[in-house]
């Protein structure tokens, strides 16, 4: 089975469609799918409900799509840096499900392993608990969260083999195994292509039975956050 398209514009062809659920692999600008992302945008999907951790900055990343109002709703755990989204959210133009971080991360990793639900400590007695069911255990109470399983994966790789077992680079891993887990179907942008067999068992991070489709982008912008402080006056 060929996995490797052309571009990402044909990855995407017969995949995506409107109202569909959408993971986006990615923490803050590091391993985002930057190609997949503008391809997404250029196909004019509308309502989209969006799982990222983040949701990208203004003009870049899941910003883009912010920009052109393809996406009805995100389910993220930090929304900062991001001043149309929150002009959005504020005006009740976007919805928005806060999730914390490594609930979210849950919620996918459970996803793909076939798990509906999980109970967690974690947003007890806070607005997150609100609708979910409570469950005592051990004496201690847990909300239930159940498992989110996308309809589309969008993930980003440093390395394939054209069977589409990755390899990410340092954090770059970040949430884009989980969702490419949890993606029914897995479309993945790489910066390097080898042949099947050339990456050491050891060292693949996802194994290719999750990806469905491979593409091949060489030079992504790879944008940087940095932190810029003055100098202080003695």
């Amino acid at each position: 089975m060929n996995k490797l398209f052309p571009s990402a514009a044909e990855a995407l062809k017969g995949v995506v469609k409107d109202g569909q659920l959408m993971a986006v692999g990615g923490f803050g600008l590091c391993g985002i799918p930057e190609a997949l992302i503008e391809a997404l945008k250029a196909s004019q999907v509308q309502n989209l409900t969006v799982i990222s951790n983040n949701a990208g900055v203004d003009g870049f990343g899941l910003g883009k799509l912010l920009e052109t109002r393809q996406i009805k709703k995100m389910i993220s755990s930090y929304v900062g840096e991001n001043k149309e989204f929150e002009r959005q959210y504020l005006a009740g133009e976007l919805e928005l499900e806060f999730t914390p971080q490594g609930t979210l991360a849950e919620k996918l990793r459970a996803g793909g392993a076939g798990i509906p639900a999980f109970f967690t400590k974690t947003g007890v007695g806070t607005l997150v608990a609100e609708g979910k069911e409570l469950r005592e255990f051990d004496g201690e109470t847990y909300l239930m969260e159940r498992s989110l399983v996308p309809d589309v994966a969008l993930i980003k790789a440093d390395i394939a083999d054209r069977s589409g077992n990755l390899r990410f680079n340092l954090t770059a891993r970040n949430f884009n195994p989980a969702a490419a887990m949890a993606g029914r179907i897995c479309i993945v942008e790489v910066e390097r292509i080898v042949a099947t067999g050339e990456l050491a068992p050891d060292d693949i991070h996802l194994p290719g039975i999750y990806v469905h489709r491979i593409v091949h982008n060489p030079t992504p912008e790879k944008r940087i956050e940095k932190r810029t402080t003055r100098d202080r006056k003695v």
